[in-house]
């Protein structure tokens, strides 16, 4: 009876199962598609798992912001910059893609919080490059990527000795079953701090690119999210607190056929239609 009640409080989590018929189900949905996919899925609650390519490389685009935000809450929990820091923003740190950032007038009074906000919810490319350099530069984050067990997830950009994966993957790279663990480690509050990753998290639950995959899971479930897009990659990695049991998925996209940047393009009806498969397979069910 004893073994038996210490069994009852260890994590469902705990026990992965392979879920054989979601990922069966999972492969119908992307069959066909033009490029290559990979796809990492955890539920949480009975700690069945699906993959497809789950260990293969992918360009992260702007999910690398995630070991962005890991790097600057380091930097605050150390004491070395403080989560309000006052600081002044420059036009030398303009950097155009997405972002509003890059349209601030010069010498304009900002602070650290501002830009982290700005870095997870608009995907700001100015205020991340500026983030990523006050994280201690892209070495320092990817050291603090090996500590947390990713041996693939790193910064390229910016970053001393990595000028030639640079040129095949951009700005960052991760895998599907690494980002994944990323972000549960980041909901469990295992990253830097349990409070760190309290508000680490309540950052990427306020997205304002909003019409990827959680566009198909309902606007009154909270989901944590990042989105990553380039020409030839999409990609997106979302926790997703719902009724029946929390889970967790990435889905990452490259050597796509269509690099269109429309609402229809395939990488992100692709993506859509995982996110909906998803909600339904786990949630839909259960009701």
């Amino acid at each position: 009876m004893k073994f038996l009640y210490l069994l009852l409080l260890i994590p469902s989590f705990v026990f992965a199962q392979h879920d054989q018929q979601l990922e069966k189900g999972l492969r119908n949905v992307i069959s066909g598609f033009r490029g290559d996919v990979g796809i990492y899925v955890r539920n949480l609650k009975t700690g069945h798992y699906a993959e497809i390519n789950a260990d293969s490389v992918f360009p992260t685009a702007s999910i690398v912001k995630i070991p962005i935000l890991i790097g600057v809450f380091d930097k605050i929990e150390k004491g070395e910059l403080q989560y309000h820091q006052p600081l002044v923003y420059r036009d030398s740190a303009k950097y155009g893609g997405s972002g509003i950032m890059q349209y601030f007038k010069d010498s304009s009074d900002t602070e650290l919080s501002v830009l982290l906000a700005l870095m997870m919810s608009y995907s700001d490319n100015t205020a991340s490059l500026w983030n990523q350099a006050l994280a201690g530069g892209g070495e320092r984050i990817n050291q603090l990527m090996e500590q947390y067990g990713m041996q693939v997830t790193r910064v390229n950009s910016r970053t001393a000795g990595r000028q030639e994966i640079w040129k095949i993957y951009g700005w960052g790279m991760t895998t599907p079953r690494e980002m994944a663990t990323l972000m549960l480690k980041i909901r469990n509050g295992e990253i830097i701090s349990k409070s760190a990753s309290e508000r680490m998290y309540r950052l990427m639950t306020h997205p304002y690119y909003d019409e990827g995959a959680i566009s198909a899971i309902p606007p009154y479930v909270q989901a944590a999210h990042k989105s990553g897009a380039v020409d030839e990659s999409r990609s997106e990695v979302v926790y997703v607190n719902a009724p029946h049991g929390e889970y967790v998925f990435y889905i990452g996209t490259k050597n796509i056929a269509d690099q269109s940047w429309t609402d229809d393009n395939e990488a992100s009806a692709l993506i859509r239609k995982v996110s909906k498969y998803l909600w339904e397979y786990f949630e839909k069910k259960k009701a």
